[in-house]
């Protein structure tokens, strides 16, 4: 089972196999071309958009100096990216 991915999602940031359980969860809508899923990029774009970063609790808004605390996800995205 194979996905073409064209879209404007950073690609390498989201497994195949995820793609395939969203496909199979329904999440993702998919039309299968032979052995192949073939995705519309701006449903695949709405649906990878849902995962971005986790929410902080409010107490956590800020650091103790008072500064912004970094999005670590964010920051764990760049850097798989960035290989």
């Amino acid at each position: 089972m194979c996905e073409q991915r064209a879209s404007t999602t950073p690609m390498r940031l989201i497994a195949p196999e995820t793609i395939r359980r969203w496909i199979r969860a329904r999440k993702l809508r998919a039309q299968k071309v032979g052995t192949q899923h073939i995705v519309d990029e701006a449903d695949l774009d709405e649906v990878a958009g849902r995962v971005r970063s986790l929410s902080l609790p409010r107490a956590r808004h800020h650091t103790w100096t008072g500064e912004t605390p970094p999005d670590w996800v964010r920051v764990l995205h760049r850097s798989r990216r960035d290989r």
